[in-house]
């Protein structure tokens, strides 16, 4: 009886932590991409500033990671339905999209070298310099959320994600979902302010 309570308590234990400490890792990302992007403003306040077109393929990363959002989001619904398979497709699509997402900003950054819009050497500019390192990071984090997904992912196989049991899930589908909308400030900041 004593084995039985305390998986209650390791699962009670998770549940009040698990997303608590997801929300201070997120606070402590939208202050990284604030001070990132005030640093733009402040940089392109100084002059000497090149303006360029943003390339096609950051607006097609943009349709992609929508779409993610919204697989992840069926896939959770599902979950709470006790639909496994559903929940495997779902999630599967998800991860595709996600990978199409990173396989996009690989695109576009080959998009603006053919622009002549470098990251570093003498004919870079601060102005591309700041949009690589902004997509950059942002792809870092992405990472992460692949990771995550991934495990998950693979965890649906074992049916593990019901109404009753919806933790990991929940959690991965906040970051994802938190990633959509950091991408989306970039995005509609890199086209308009910078």
């Amino acid at each position: 009886m004593m084995a039985v309570t305390n998986t209650f308590e390791d699962k009670d234990h998770k549940q009040k932590v698990m997303k608590p400490l997801l929300w201070v890792g997120m606070i402590s990302i939208v202050m990284l991409f604030a001070g990132l992007t005030s640093a733009v403003i402040v940089r392109k306040a100084d002059g000497v500033w090149l303006q360029f077109y943003m390339p096609t393929m950051f607006w097609v990363s943009t349709v992609v990671i929508l779409l993610s959002s919204a697989t992840l989001f069926m896939a959770l619904q599902s979950a709470k339905k006790s639909k496994f398979n559903a929940v495997r497709i779902f999630l599967g699509a998800t991860l595709f999209l996600g990978l199409v997402f990173t396989w996009s900003q690989v695109q576009a950054w080959a998009q603006l070298t053919q622009g002549e819009v470098y990251f570093t050497g003498s004919q870079s500019n601060a102005s591309g310099s700041f949009l690589y390192i902004l997509t950059l990071v942002h792809l870092l984090h992405l990472f992460g959320g692949l990771v995550a997904l991934s495990v998950v992912f693979f965890k649906s196989f074992k049916n593990a994600y019901e109404p009753k049991n919806l933790l990991g899930l929940q959690v991965c589908s906040i970051y994802w979902h938190f990633l959509d909308a950091v991408w989306l400030y970039l995005f509609l900041f890199l086209s308009y302010i910078v």
